[in-house]
């Protein structure tokens, strides 16, 4: 029989609908438990076929009340709950087609969502309004109703698999549902939610339980269990859960978990040949990748920005103002030059160190997406990198799409470098990666014979098909960028012929310096940068990443403006492609004196020591602009602190940056009572030389990590106290940022809420 679920005009408030729970085990009873105690609609009702199950949930006050038939709760109820066994759904729904479903909104809990959805399509019809499956990922060893818990999704996922065609009003009524129960609920398809689980949930249970039936078969094998360590115990732990349950799923998900054994099977065959035949680089591979895949996955899954950007909490900072900004600092490594040291590393022959390596998030999801390509690579062991070059045609084929979290410079670097591979592959980042177009590398890059299809608006995901063969082109850049220049280089490693790059105005050089120590041969002439394709990488002893100029820029602005201050930051990068911003400072009249410099690995270091004055208005030349492009959100703090106006033009790029710089400063600025003007390409700040430049008050980074620390700055010199919102990619390039503040005098404090 085929019914449609007739929707109705307008679906019910939750607190004001009677839920029915078909199926009492563990996860609806907890359900129901939940719904109960939190009292998160007018009624929660149960039916199941275990009638002794009904009477042990009235009892313990984990339903109001049971129903005699399936028929019967579906008379009283406006939201249904199937939490019956995988393998019974279908016919649970078949039993559902021959019921008055109108205004119904029905929702399950099967881990396996392709039979459930079938069924429904088959025996509800293809308008369904009102079916919306989901997928509380939360369990237990125990079933049963017995087992029931109240708190069993507190602080754990729901995925919801919407179909088309169902109502907003019924999808929004589970949403709410499961949220109100202390969920987080996520959405995905119904194909790709099989094939994660597949991965992620089931073949984990299926290989626990074949590897502890396979020792505990054997009588010789009894010791095992007497003396197995922690990680035996752990990892066969889920083999005590419900086999019943888990002979369903196994069935009703067998294509993908099907898929997801061969792929394991595939790679301890694998394992086992490099054990077999001693090939001690093989193991170590596999090894370090596993360990460092799981620390990666640690920091996302913990307490790292990547969860904060994805979840619905937020980072904000609340500053005051501090005292003077006093003693000695280093600011962790340039983020530039870290970015490209994996990349360059990994495709030169050889092994490479890397010290000084910056752990923000940006560049550990780098070098995650190499390590996805198969490259080796130790560490990070504070600030250490040990990279096994694999050359430039050894990178194989990631698992997955590569996800570079918040780092716009890796995306747009390795779009040059994996337009070339032989493989396909998807390049994603979190939401503020995925609004900033890429049509500035995908442009020049199809003119190279790149095939790469992006989101609307040139936005990623980039989808970049492998096997095209690249030509070498002559490219005027339209706008002076370090990161389509290196993109562009990197392409024309690979390219057929001589690729060459014009560059409008100086931009930084850390990748023709860097290519260069690695043996590349590039011709620099006037601004134009080219080399020829087909040569190679040799790998060198040492990297050595000096300290981050932008990084350092914070504490140079903050020791300029703050009465009675004098900070020594050591090991700055100098390169002279970067130092746009002591140039502005000093035309600003700022104390900075350079000392102990030196050459580190191709990078000029210094120690800067910067004393506070009062600062003068300027108007910025705009043959400096490239060349501190990063640095204009905290120059825009010092400008308001200055005597008399600046003006900063030519800095159309600001634009799009993980911000709108130029709009973002402006608006928090004039929300502090500073009354800046944003122009089309720059800003006009007014100058202050009053010790309380800024009122207190809300400013937001809008997810931007220069943004937020800008006016962390900016409290040294305000007469209240500034709330700084959305600050957790902070973290993707400056991990320590809050301690280091304090460290030097900064009032600064992170909130999570």
């Amino acid at each position: 029989m085929h019914r449609s679920i007739k929707g109705q005009s307008s679906w019910p408030v939750l607190s004001r609908t009677r839920i029915l729970v078909v199926g009492l085990g563990l996860i609806g009873g907890s359900l129901a438990s939940a719904l109960v105690s939190r009292r998160v609609c007018q009624e929660v009702l149960a039916w199941d076929q275990d009638e002794q199950s009904l009477v042990l949930a009235k009892e313990r006050g984990i339903i109001d009340r049971s129903v005699t038939s399936l028929e019967e709760g579906i008379s009283l109820a406006d939201i249904v709950v199937l939490a019956v066994p995988v393998l019974a759904m279908s016919s649970t729904v078949e039993q559902l087609a021959a019921l008055d479903l109108a205004g119904k909104v029905i929702t399950d809990v099967g881990s396996s969502k392709k039979d459930v959805v079938a069924a429904a399509r088959d025996h509800l019809g293809h308008v369904l309004e009102g079916f919306v499956p989901g997928h509380p990922i939360a369990g237990s060893e125990k079933s049963g109703v017995t087992a029931a818990r109240a708190d069993l999704y507190e602080a754990h996922k729901v995925i919801v698999t919407p179909l088309p065609g169902n109502a907003s009003g019924a999808s929004r009524l589970v949403r709410e549902m499961w949220e109100r129960v202390g969920a987080t609920v996520l959405e995905m398809d119904v194909v790709h939610h099989d094939e994660v689980l597949a991965r992620t949930s089931h073949l984990p249970h299926l290989l626990a339980f074949s590897l502890v039936d396979t020792l505990a078969g054997d009588q010789d094998n009894q010791e095992i269990f007497r003396y197995a360590a922690g990680g035996f115990r752990d990892f066969t732990r889920i083999a005590a859960s419900d086999p019943i349950m888990w002979h369903d799923v196994f069935v009703a998900n067998r294509d993908a978990v099907l898929s997801a054994l061969d792929e394991f099977r595939s790679g301890l065959d694998q394992m086992r040949e490099a054990v077999d035949k001693g090939d001690s680089q093989s193991m170590l591979g596999i090894i370090t990748r596993a360990k460092s895949a799981r620390e990666h996955f640690s920091r996302i899954l913990e307490n790292q920005s990547y969860l904060r950007t994805m979840s619905s909490n937020s980072i904000s900072y609340t500053a005051r103002a501090g005292g003077p900004v006093t003693g000695t600092l280093r600011v962790p490594g340039d983020k530039s030059i870290s970015h490209r040291s994996i990349m360059l590393g990994a495709l030169a022959n050889g092994v490479t160190e890397v010290t000084g390596f910056l752990e923000g998030e940006d560049a550990l999801a780098t070098l995650q997406a190499f390590r996805d390509m198969g490259v080796v690579i130790e560490g990070p062991h504070d600030g250490k990198v040990t990279i096994y070059g694999v050359g430039l045609h050894g990178l194989q084929a990631p698992p997955g799409p590569l996800y570079l979290g918040n780092a716009g410079t890796a995306m747009r670097l390795m779009s040059g470098l994996m337009a070339a591979q032989s493989f396909d592959v998807t390049l994603t980042g979190d939401e503020s990666l995925s609004g900033r177009p890429m049509n500035r590398v995908v442009k020049p890059l199809q003119k190279m014979g790149a095939v790469i299809e992006t989101a609307e608006g040139g936005r990623p995901p980039l989808v970049i098909r492998g096997g095209q063969k690249l030509v070498g082109i002559d490219y005027d850049m339209p706008m002076a960028s370090a990161q389509v220049k290196s993109c562009l280089l990197l392409a024309g490693l690979y390219a057929e012929g001589e690729t060459s790059v014009k560059e409008p105005g100086i931009t930084r050089d850390h990748t023709e310096r860097m290519l260069t120590g690695l043996g590349y041969k590039l011709a620099t002439n006037d601004g134009l940068v080219s080399l020829k394709g087909g040569g190679e990488l040799a790998a060198v002893d040492r990297i050595e990443v000096p300290a981050d100029i932008s990084s350092s820029a914070f504490f140079l602005v903050a020791a300029s403006i703050s009465q009675g201050s004098e900070l020594l930051l050591t090991h700055v990068g100098i390169n002279p492609t970067r130092t746009g911003v002591l140039d502005i400072l000093r035309l600003m009249g700022a104390d900075i004196t350079l000392e102990n410099a030196r050459e580190v690995g191709g990078e000029p270091v210094a120690d800067i020591r910067v004393r506070s004055t009062q600062l003068k208005g300027i108007e910025i030349p705009e043959h400096l602009v490239p060349l501190a492009i990063d640095e204009f959100p905290v120059l825009f703090v010092a400008a308001a602190c200055a005597e008399g106006e600046t003006l900063l033009k030519g800095a159309e790029e600001l634009r799009v940056k993980e911000s709108d710089r130029i709009q973002s400063m402006a608006d928090g600025l004039n929300a502090l009572g500073v009354k800046a003007e944003a122009l089309p390409d720059g800003m006009r700040v007014p100058g202050c030389t009053e010790q309380s430049v800024f009122s207190g008050g809300t400013v937001d980074s809008h997810g931007d990590h220069r943004i937020a620390m800008a006016f962390a700055v900016a409290s040294l010199r305000c007469g209240g106290e500034i709330e700084i919102q959305d600050c957790a990619n902070v973290a993707t390039s400056f991990p320590n940022f809050v301690d280091l503040a304090h460290s030097v005098g900064l009032d600064l404090n992170e909130t999570e809420s």
